[in-house]
């Protein structure tokens, strides 16, 4: 009967470093009760290096702001794009928001105040699987 453990190949180098197991949701959530994931389905942001199948982390409590990647809801339909603010007008309120793919084959959709537009909530991680 064998008393000990043997390794039957090289130690890792990283064994060292490893403190115990990661929490993911500790790693990548700061408002835990405003953000969701969502799956990434299509090729309009792959310029920005979201690609058909990856996990979105978003955060509702994140106000959006000129350049941020967003989760919006359109005419009901949800999609994944690059807000830009037009110029301020009257109040200092944006005077329309441009949603912006990351893939040259999507025009840039404006909106406007007939709009049914919504921003869903601020993207602030990309998971996605290494193959």
């Amino acid at each position: 009967m064998a008393e000990a453990t043997v390794h039957a190949g090289f130690p890792s180098p990283a064994q060292d470093y490893m403190s115990g197991g990661i929490d993911l949701n500790r790693q990548l959530v700061r408002h835990p009760e405003a953000t969701f994931y969502v799956r990434v389905s299509g090729d309009s942001m792959t310029g920005a290096g979201i690609s058909d199948g990856d996990t979105l982390v978003v955060d509702r409590s994140l106000e959006p702001y000129d350049g941020a990647t967003a989760v919006c809801c359109l005419e009901n339909e949800f999609l994944v794009r690059h807000l830009r603010f037009g110029k301020a007008g009257p109040g200092g309120k944006p005077s329309g928001i441009t949603l912006e793919a990351a893939n040259p084959a999507y025009k840039p959709i404006k909106t406007g105040p007939g709009s049914d537009f919504s921003v869903w909530g601020i993207v602030t991680w990309i998971i996605k699987k290494v193959e």
